[in-house]
């Protein structure tokens, strides 16, 4: 089975087929054209939005995910902007250290809502992963992206960026809401 990743990361479809791998599924790009206006308020409104505009380009299954990094001392920012929070992910990073310089609770979570539609246009499944963790003083790590090296994952000692692939697979948030979509398309199967 074929779905569209209504994404134009290919990261991310890569990281996603390693999630899935053996699973049956293959998870493709959207064609040209997919250039969805994320403009929600919600990881879950983005989601839908960047779903259906797959949609209308493929009539077929399509999956979208919106996530991102939500700080409790900065009351969740930068949440759905997190991809937009400054110019660059080095920025982006520098931006999230300086303003928790002085913050001692550090509490954070990264979400995921993944949206799934059906060949007919209708949301078929929908769910939010969520990996909680902490902001750390210091970018530690190479792997990953985004925010992965100042997010250390709880219950470990290793920022997201220290985790190998297979670590991350089965622990980010990404996976946890992957995993309840793939589940829900074996039942239906």
């Amino acid at each position: 089975m074929k779905i569209v990743l209504a994404s134009s990361n290919e990261h991310k479809v890569k990281e996603i087929n390693a999630i899935s791998l053996g699973e049956g599924i293959e998870f493709i790009l959207p064609p040209a054209g997919f250039n969805p206006v994320e403009n929600g308020k919600t990881f879950e409104e983005n989601s839908l939005i960047k779903a259906q505009e797959a949609w209308k380009l493929t009539k077929t299954w399509t999956l979208a995910d919106d996530s991102g990094l939500c700080i409790d001392a900065l009351d969740g920012k930068p949440g759905i902007y997190s991809a937009r929070y400054a110019e660059t992910p080095l920025k982006r990073i520098e931006r999230v250290l300086g303003e928790m310089k002085d913050i001692q609770n550090r509490n954070a979570h990264f979400a995921c809502c993944m949206t799934l539609i059906n060949p007919e246009g209708k949301v078929e499944y929908s769910y939010t992963g969520i990996c909680e963790g902490e902001i750390t003083q210091e970018a530690r790590g190479k792997n990953g992206f985004g925010y992965d090296p100042i997010f250390l994952v709880k219950n470990t000692h290793n920022t997201m960026a220290e985790l190998d692939d297979d670590e991350k697979n089965h622990v980010s948030h990404r996976f946890r809401a992957l995993r309840k979509i793939l589940d829900y398309i074996k039942e239906i199967k």
